[in-house]
Protein backbone atom coordinates (compact mmCIF):
# COMPACT_ATOMS: atom_id res chain seq x y z
CA UNK A 1 0.00 0.00 0.00
CA UNK A 2 1.51 3.50 -0.61
CA UNK A 3 1.79 5.71 2.01
CA UNK A 4 -0.72 8.38 2.64
CA UNK A 5 -0.12 11.77 2.23
CA UNK A 6 0.35 13.14 6.28
CA UNK A 7 -2.48 15.73 5.48
CA UNK A 8 -5.26 12.45 4.87
CA UNK A 9 -3.66 10.92 7.52
CA UNK A 10 -4.68 14.40 10.10
CA UNK A 11 -7.78 13.96 7.93
CA UNK A 12 -8.45 10.43 9.42
CA UNK A 13 -7.38 10.84 12.54
CA UNK A 14 -10.32 14.12 13.01
CA UNK A 15 -12.83 11.79 11.60
CA UNK A 16 -11.80 9.04 14.42
CA UNK A 17 -12.14 11.89 17.02
CA UNK A 18 -15.70 13.12 16.09
CA UNK A 19 -16.49 9.25 15.69
CA UNK A 20 -15.54 9.24 19.83
CA UNK A 21 -16.83 11.89 20.72
CA UNK A 22 -20.30 11.52 18.75
CA UNK A 23 -20.85 8.15 17.99
CA UNK A 24 -19.72 6.90 21.04
CA UNK A 25 -20.06 9.40 23.47
CA UNK A 26 -17.41 9.38 25.15
CA UNK A 27 -16.52 12.56 27.23
CA UNK A 28 -13.54 15.20 26.03
CA UNK A 29 -11.13 13.63 28.91
CA UNK A 30 -11.54 10.22 27.23
CA UNK A 31 -11.19 11.28 23.75
CA UNK A 32 -7.95 13.00 24.39
CA UNK A 33 -6.81 10.17 26.17
CA UNK A 34 -7.24 8.61 23.23
CA UNK A 35 -6.02 10.85 21.19
CA UNK A 36 -2.58 10.75 23.44
CA UNK A 37 -2.41 7.15 23.02
CA UNK A 38 -2.91 7.25 18.86
CA UNK A 39 -0.15 10.03 18.89
CA UNK A 40 2.37 7.55 20.66
CA UNK A 41 1.84 5.31 17.83
CA UNK A 42 2.17 7.87 15.12
CA UNK A 43 5.13 9.30 16.49
CA UNK A 44 6.99 6.01 16.99
CA UNK A 45 5.73 5.06 13.32
CA UNK A 46 7.29 8.22 11.63
CA UNK A 47 10.59 7.75 13.52
CA UNK A 48 10.54 4.09 11.90
CA UNK A 49 9.42 5.16 8.85
CA UNK A 50 6.35 2.85 8.92
CA UNK A 51 3.22 3.48 7.17
CA UNK A 52 0.67 4.01 9.25
CA UNK A 53 -2.25 2.35 6.81
CA UNK A 54 -0.57 -0.78 6.79
CA UNK A 55 1.61 -1.52 10.36
CA UNK A 56 2.76 -4.93 10.75
CA UNK A 57 2.31 -7.76 13.89
CA UNK A 58 5.98 -6.99 14.62
CA UNK A 59 5.71 -3.53 14.23
CA UNK A 60 3.25 -3.15 17.52
CA UNK A 61 5.30 -5.55 19.28
CA UNK A 62 8.60 -3.18 19.09
CA UNK A 63 6.57 -0.53 20.10
CA UNK A 64 5.18 -2.45 22.82
CA UNK A 65 8.91 -3.35 23.88
CA UNK A 66 9.56 0.61 24.01
CA UNK A 67 7.00 1.17 26.04
CA UNK A 68 8.35 -1.90 28.38
CA UNK A 69 11.78 -0.50 28.26
CA UNK A 70 10.39 2.62 29.82
CA UNK A 71 9.06 1.09 32.45
CA UNK A 72 5.55 1.58 32.06
CA UNK A 73 2.57 -0.27 33.68
CA UNK A 74 1.23 -3.33 31.71
CA UNK A 75 -2.30 -1.86 32.77
CA UNK A 76 -1.08 1.69 31.18
CA UNK A 77 0.30 -0.59 28.19
CA UNK A 78 -2.88 -2.46 27.51
CA UNK A 79 -4.53 0.97 27.49
CA UNK A 80 -2.23 2.36 25.02
CA UNK A 81 -2.43 -0.81 22.78
CA UNK A 82 -6.56 -0.58 23.27
CA UNK A 83 -6.69 2.84 22.17
CA UNK A 84 -4.14 1.87 18.95
CA UNK A 85 -6.61 -0.85 17.54
CA UNK A 86 -9.44 1.45 18.51
CA UNK A 87 -8.30 3.25 15.56
CA UNK A 88 -8.04 0.61 13.45
CA UNK A 89 -11.06 -0.77 13.92
CA UNK A 90 -12.48 2.55 12.68
CA UNK A 91 -10.74 1.91 9.68
CA UNK A 92 -11.53 -1.11 8.96
CA UNK A 93 -15.26 -0.30 9.72
CA UNK A 94 -14.96 2.84 7.90
CA UNK A 95 -13.53 1.19 4.61
CA UNK A 96 -10.34 2.37 4.60
CA UNK A 97 -8.52 -0.56 5.22
CA UNK A 98 -8.95 -4.13 4.61
CA UNK A 99 -7.49 -5.87 7.19
CA UNK A 100 -7.25 -5.10 11.06
CA UNK A 101 -3.20 -4.87 11.77
CA UNK A 102 -4.00 -5.38 15.62
CA UNK A 103 -6.31 -8.71 15.14
CA UNK A 104 -3.66 -10.55 16.26
CA UNK A 105 -2.38 -8.27 18.65
CA UNK A 106 -1.46 -9.52 22.37
CA UNK A 107 -2.11 -7.96 25.74
CA UNK A 108 -0.08 -7.87 28.32
CA UNK A 109 -1.19 -10.04 31.23
CA UNK A 110 -1.70 -7.91 34.34
CA UNK A 111 1.03 -9.25 36.83
CA UNK A 112 0.32 -9.54 40.51
CA UNK A 113 2.92 -7.50 41.74
CA UNK A 114 2.91 -4.01 39.52
CA UNK A 115 6.07 -2.19 39.85
CA UNK A 116 5.02 0.96 42.29
CA UNK A 117 4.83 4.67 40.44
CA UNK A 118 4.72 8.07 42.63
CA UNK A 119 2.65 10.84 42.16
CA UNK A 120 3.40 14.17 41.73
CA UNK A 121 2.24 14.69 45.40
CA UNK A 122 3.79 12.09 46.47
CA UNK A 123 7.42 12.60 45.69
CA UNK A 124 6.72 15.84 47.42
CA UNK A 125 5.45 14.40 51.00
CA UNK A 126 8.80 12.31 50.98
CA UNK A 127 10.71 16.04 50.22
CA UNK A 128 8.41 17.40 53.02
CA UNK A 129 9.75 14.56 55.47
CA UNK A 130 13.21 15.41 55.14
CA UNK A 131 14.99 16.97 58.41
CA UNK A 132 16.45 20.10 57.02
CA UNK A 133 18.13 20.67 60.56
CA UNK A 134 20.24 17.59 59.99
CA UNK A 135 23.46 17.92 58.43
CA UNK A 136 22.55 15.61 55.61
CA UNK A 137 19.03 17.00 55.33
CA UNK A 138 19.91 19.52 52.07
CA UNK A 139 21.55 16.82 50.05
CA UNK A 140 19.07 14.13 50.61
CA UNK A 141 16.37 16.89 49.48
CA UNK A 142 18.43 17.21 46.27
CA UNK A 143 19.14 13.85 45.66
CA UNK A 144 15.59 13.14 45.71
CA UNK A 145 15.07 16.14 43.52
CA UNK A 146 17.32 15.19 40.71
CA UNK A 147 16.14 11.73 40.58
CA UNK A 148 12.80 13.02 39.80
CA UNK A 149 13.37 15.59 38.10
CA UNK A 150 16.34 13.62 35.17
CA UNK A 151 15.14 10.24 35.68
CA UNK A 152 19.04 8.54 36.66
CA UNK A 153 19.61 4.98 37.43
CA UNK A 154 20.70 5.32 41.29
CA UNK A 155 24.38 4.58 39.79
CA UNK A 156 24.52 7.46 37.60
CA UNK A 157 23.44 9.12 40.56
CA UNK A 158 25.97 8.20 43.12
CA UNK A 159 28.78 8.96 40.28
CA UNK A 160 27.20 12.30 39.09
CA UNK A 161 30.33 14.74 39.20
CA UNK A 162 30.46 18.24 40.07
CA UNK A 163 32.39 18.70 36.73
CA UNK A 164 29.33 16.96 34.86
CA UNK A 165 27.08 19.91 36.22
CA UNK A 166 26.37 22.72 33.72
CA UNK A 167 23.77 24.61 35.89
CA UNK A 168 23.82 27.82 34.07
CA UNK A 169 22.92 25.92 30.43
CA UNK A 170 20.34 23.79 32.87
CA UNK A 171 21.76 20.04 31.77
CA UNK A 172 23.70 17.48 33.35
CA UNK A 173 26.32 14.87 31.60
CA UNK A 174 25.12 11.46 32.61
CA UNK A 175 27.80 8.59 32.30
CA UNK A 176 25.44 5.82 31.81
CA UNK A 177 25.81 2.27 31.37
CA UNK A 178 28.48 1.34 28.94
CA UNK A 179 30.13 4.09 29.61
CA UNK A 180 27.76 5.85 27.36
CA UNK A 181 27.41 9.93 27.73
CA UNK A 182 24.03 11.79 27.41
CA UNK A 183 23.25 15.27 28.39
CA UNK A 184 20.06 15.21 30.62
CA UNK A 185 18.03 18.89 31.22
CA UNK A 186 17.92 19.74 34.74
CA UNK A 187 14.71 21.76 36.41
CA UNK A 188 15.31 24.50 38.01
CA UNK A 189 14.29 23.23 41.47
CA UNK A 190 16.46 20.59 40.91
CA UNK A 191 19.34 23.61 40.51
CA UNK A 192 18.18 25.47 43.41
CA UNK A 193 18.15 22.22 45.93
CA UNK A 194 21.84 21.48 44.01
CA UNK A 195 22.84 25.28 44.92
CA UNK A 196 21.78 25.15 48.35
CA UNK A 197 23.17 22.00 49.07
CA UNK A 198 26.76 22.70 47.88
CA UNK A 199 26.45 25.41 51.05
CA UNK A 200 26.87 22.34 53.15
CA UNK A 201 29.09 20.17 50.94
CA UNK A 202 31.94 22.82 50.92
CA UNK A 203 32.12 22.12 54.72
CA UNK A 204 32.49 18.42 54.44
CA UNK A 205 36.22 17.37 54.02
CA UNK A 206 36.00 15.08 51.39
CA UNK A 207 38.65 12.38 51.09
CA UNK A 208 41.17 12.31 48.81
CA UNK A 209 40.39 11.37 44.60
CA UNK A 210 36.41 12.13 45.79
CA UNK A 211 36.74 15.91 45.38
CA UNK A 212 34.57 15.57 43.06
CA UNK A 213 31.68 13.52 43.36
CA UNK A 214 28.16 15.37 43.71
CA UNK A 215 27.01 13.53 46.68
CA UNK A 216 28.98 12.43 49.53
CA UNK A 217 28.42 10.88 52.87
CA UNK A 218 28.98 13.42 55.95
CA UNK A 219 30.57 10.36 57.91
CA UNK A 220 32.67 8.64 55.17
CA UNK A 221 33.63 11.55 53.13
CA UNK A 222 33.44 9.48 49.78
CA UNK A 223 30.45 9.57 47.45
CA UNK A 224 27.21 7.69 48.31
CA UNK A 225 27.00 4.12 47.92
CA UNK A 226 23.85 2.45 45.81
CA UNK A 227 23.12 1.24 49.22
CA UNK A 228 23.12 3.81 51.34
CA UNK A 229 20.87 5.87 48.77
CA UNK A 230 18.58 2.71 48.70
CA UNK A 231 18.07 3.28 53.01
CA UNK A 232 18.06 6.90 52.98
CA UNK A 233 14.85 6.29 50.35
CA UNK A 234 13.42 3.55 52.19
CA UNK A 235 13.72 5.84 55.26
CA UNK A 236 11.82 8.99 53.70
CA UNK A 237 9.19 6.91 52.29
CA UNK A 238 7.91 5.26 55.74
CA UNK A 239 8.51 9.02 57.40
CA UNK A 240 5.77 10.16 54.60
CA UNK A 241 3.82 7.63 55.55
CA UNK A 242 3.82 6.35 51.56
CA UNK A 243 3.04 2.79 51.65
CA UNK A 244 4.04 1.90 47.84
CA UNK A 245 7.58 -0.21 47.78
CA UNK A 246 9.68 2.65 46.54
CA UNK A 247 12.89 2.59 46.05
CA UNK A 248 15.15 4.86 43.40
CA UNK A 249 14.19 3.06 40.41
CA UNK A 250 10.64 3.99 41.32
CA UNK A 251 11.41 7.40 40.80
CA UNK A 252 12.78 6.72 37.10
CA UNK A 253 9.65 5.06 36.60
CA UNK A 254 8.16 8.24 37.81
CA UNK A 255 9.53 10.59 35.83
CA UNK A 256 9.04 8.39 32.39
CA UNK A 257 5.24 7.45 33.57
CA UNK A 258 5.19 11.59 34.30
CA UNK A 259 6.24 12.58 30.48
CA UNK A 260 4.41 9.71 28.50
CA UNK A 261 1.15 10.47 30.16
CA UNK A 262 2.11 13.95 29.54
CA UNK A 263 2.74 12.99 26.09
CA UNK A 264 5.96 13.22 25.47
CA UNK A 265 7.37 12.09 22.63
CA UNK A 266 8.96 8.49 23.21
CA UNK A 267 12.34 8.85 21.50
CA UNK A 268 13.08 12.47 23.40
CA UNK A 269 11.95 9.77 26.48
CA UNK A 270 14.27 6.73 24.99
CA UNK A 271 16.82 9.71 24.66
CA UNK A 272 16.95 11.15 28.47
CA UNK A 273 16.92 7.67 30.02
CA UNK A 274 20.30 6.73 28.32
CA UNK A 275 18.29 3.84 26.38
CA UNK A 276 19.92 4.74 22.88
CA UNK A 277 22.92 6.20 22.40
CA UNK A 278 23.36 10.15 21.37
CA UNK A 279 25.69 10.99 18.65
CA UNK A 280 28.61 13.05 20.35
CA UNK A 281 29.38 15.87 17.53
CA UNK A 282 28.75 18.99 19.10
CA UNK A 283 26.28 20.08 16.14
CA UNK A 284 24.15 17.47 17.16
CA UNK A 285 24.42 17.48 20.62
CA UNK A 286 23.40 21.30 20.64
CA UNK A 287 20.15 20.36 18.28
CA UNK A 288 18.94 17.23 20.71
CA UNK A 289 19.10 18.89 24.35
CA UNK A 290 17.50 21.69 22.54
CA UNK A 291 14.50 19.61 21.57
CA UNK A 292 14.95 17.34 24.83
CA UNK A 293 14.51 20.37 27.01
CA UNK A 294 11.45 21.65 25.02
CA UNK A 295 9.97 18.43 25.71
CA UNK A 296 10.66 18.24 29.42
CA UNK A 297 9.08 22.01 29.84
CA UNK A 298 6.47 21.23 28.00
CA UNK A 299 5.37 17.32 29.83
CA UNK A 300 6.99 17.31 33.13
CA UNK A 301 5.55 18.63 36.22
CA UNK A 302 8.62 19.92 37.80
CA UNK A 303 9.17 22.18 34.64
CA UNK A 304 6.01 22.85 33.82
CA UNK A 305 5.35 24.35 37.38
CA UNK A 306 8.57 26.54 36.69
CA UNK A 307 7.34 27.45 33.87
CA UNK A 308 3.97 28.64 35.05
CA UNK A 309 6.13 30.46 37.03
CA UNK A 310 7.98 32.87 34.63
Amino acid sequence: MIPMPPKDIQQLQRRYYQYLKLEKSFSDNTVEAYQRDLKKFTEFAEAEKINLMSPALNDFHQFSAILIDLGIHPLSLSRILSGVRSFYRFLLMSGEIDDDPTELLEFPQRPKHLPDVLTVDEVDSIMQAIDLSQTEGQRNKAMIEVLFSCGLRVSELCNLKISDLYLDEGFIRVVGKGAKQRLVPISSKAIEELRLYFVDRNAIDVKQGYEDYVFVSNRRKKNLSRIMVFHIIKELVELAGIRKTVSPHTFRHSFATCLLDGGANLRAIQTMLGHESINTTEMYLHINTIHLREELMNHHPRYMKNRSRV
